[in-house]
């Protein structure tokens, strides 16, 4: 196997990664400049703001990533950069950049899906552990502010291939994070401040029922004790025909709403717009601040919630694996990060005898490592992409 240099380069969202990574296994560099600050006053990302901040991070973070590595432009194999899905403007910057670069330095360029990234995130630290015995078919799941995704994933002589079995019908699951931090007042990002609030709250508190999708192919499909990954086809990407298979989606929409109502039920208005103007006045709020702006019923809320959301993604992608006899769980993306997801995850998987793994901490979130070892195989096989290539925002992986 050739030893390869990747420069990878990730502008999907509200982070601007750059990393160097030697044969799809060993990062080298991995820098990530963060815009939270950018858009925390506004509770999300604004997507004008991000493009914006990708412009004025993109070189030195390049730079930087290059410097760590102890490479040059000039010593790269090959550039590597998300061509979707993601916000178009942000993944313009890091294309627009990837294509000058391969251009002045006639190196090949080659474009990564982002959600096989985060699938990549994974395998990267697999391989870094020589734990390269992976056992197939596998599931991912991919879970993120953006995306809500189940893949079954094959390899075939450094070609991997997926099929989607299941994907959110509206918010992602990091989405409602984010939507009901927001709507508590809880700050931004809202995801890792419900994790790290949730363990101070009772989870039995609040009773949530999250939406049960009668999918078509679920009701007519007896799963009974026929296998389909050893059995007949695999089912298609969401956007493809339809082939015969279960599928497993989500819907989290209406638990967003049911905190809303729960909040208007209780009158927790007052509350929770004087707990948004205190953290206002905090150049930089703590956990502990928001904690003690926070009194029992809304920490209740908060470990009912969190505990719900995290329920129905284990149970989902539990119930997936059985209906296609997976052997091995992949569970990636930024939610990936949670502890009580990664807890819950380890606990159930084990008592189906599944083995599951996460990336790490680091490599949950967005980042440009993952995006180079992504773009490894594909270094392999000549899969370069010419300069005419676009971004799509709405990107699907097959």
């Amino acid at each position: 196997m050739p030893d390869a240099h990747i420069l990878g380069i990730e502008s999907s969202c509200d982070e601007t990664g750059a990393a160097v990574v030697r044969s799809g296994q060993r990062v080298l560099s991995n820098i990530v400049a963060s815009q939270i600050a950018t858009h925390q006053p506004y509770g999300g990302v604004v997507p004008e703001l991000a493009s914006r901040e990708h412009l004025r991070a993109i070189v030195p973070v390049v730079r930087q990533a290059l410097a760590e590595a102890g490479q040059t432009y000039q010593s790269v194999d090959a550039i590597a950069v998300t061509q979707g899905p993601g916000l178009a403007g942000a993944l313009l910057v890091g294309i627009s950049f990837a294509k000058a670069l391969a251009f002045a330095l006639e190196k090949p360029l080659i474009a990564v899906n982002h959600l096989e990234g985060h699938i990549h995130a994974v395998l990267l630290e697999q391989r870094q552990s020589e734990n390269g015995d992976l056992h197939f078919p596998v599931l991912a799941l991919v879970v993120s502010g953006g995306h809500t995704h189940l893949y079954l994933a094959q390899l075939q002589e450094n070609l991997w291939t997926y099929r989607n079995i299941g994907h959110t019908r509206d918010d992602a699951a990091g989405e409602a994070f984010d939507k009901v931090a927001k709507l508590l007042g809880l700050g931004y990002p809202g995801g890792p401040i419900i994790d790290r609030l949730a363990p101070h709250g009772d989870p039995q508190a609040v009773k949530f029922q999250i939406a049960q999708i009668k999918h078509r192919d679920r009701r007519d499909h007896k799963l009974g004790d026929h296998k389909l990954g050893d059995h007949g086809p695999l089912p298609a990407a969401e956007d493809g025909p339809h082939v015969s298979g279960p599928n497993f989606d989500f819907s989290y929409s209406g638990i967003k709403t049911a905190v809303l109502r729960y909040v208007e039920t209780e009158k927790l208005k007052p509350a929770i717009e004087a707990r948004r103007q205190a953290l206002a006045g905090i150049d930089t709020p703590t956990l502990e601040d928001i904690r003690r702006l926070s009194n029992r019923q809304i920490l209740n809320l908060v470990a009912s919630f969190q505990r719900s959301m995290v329920n129905d993604l284990v149970m989902k992608t539990l119930a997936a694996a059985r209906a296609y006899d997976v052997r091995t769980l992949f569970v990636s993306g930024g939610v990936a990060a949670n502890r009580e997801l990664r807890a819950t995850f380890e606990r159930e998987a084990a008592m189906q005898g599944l083995p599951v793994f996460f990336p790490s901490r680091a490599l949950s979130t967005d980042n440009a490592a993952m995006i180079a070892a992504a773009a490894f195989p594909k270094f392999l096989r000549g899969e370069f992409v010419s300069m005419d290539f676009c971004a799509d925002a709405g990107m699907s992986l097959r």
